[in-house]
């Protein structure tokens, strides 16, 4: 993996529309971290924007350093797919269980 900072949002916000985006963790308008991972051909990328620190662009070397470095992220951002989260489960499974609308065909206009 090679790192370098980049100082400029615009720098990276070209990169990222010449590329394919794979990722997105993170969000500024919520908190103060967005990490994009992307790919460029053959080069897998991260662009990591922030308004607290410094921006920086990494260059994985394989696909698989890639895919671990989206698993850090997304644990070091608290982000986890839904399927890990309980307690999405749980919210959905209350909105299907809710009696609160009558369905009756008797009500009609």
């Amino acid at each position: 993996m090679e790192e370098i900072e980049v100082f400029s949002w615009l720098t990276l916000d070209a990169i990222k529309n010449a590329s394919e985006i794979k990722e997105t963790i993170g969000d500024l308008q919520s908190g103060h971290f967005k990490s994009i991972f992307c790919q460029i051909e053959e080069d897998y990328l991260e662009l990591f924007y922030s308004d607290a620190a410094s921006n920086f662009l990494r260059h994985y070397e394989e696909k698989d350093e890639f895919a671990l470095a989206i698993e850090k992220r997304k644990k070091e951002l608290g982000e986890s797919p839904y399927e890990e989260s309980p307690q999405f489960e749980e919210d959905f499974e209350d909105e299907e269980s809710s009696d609160e609308f009558d369905t009756d065909d008797e009500d009609t206009f």
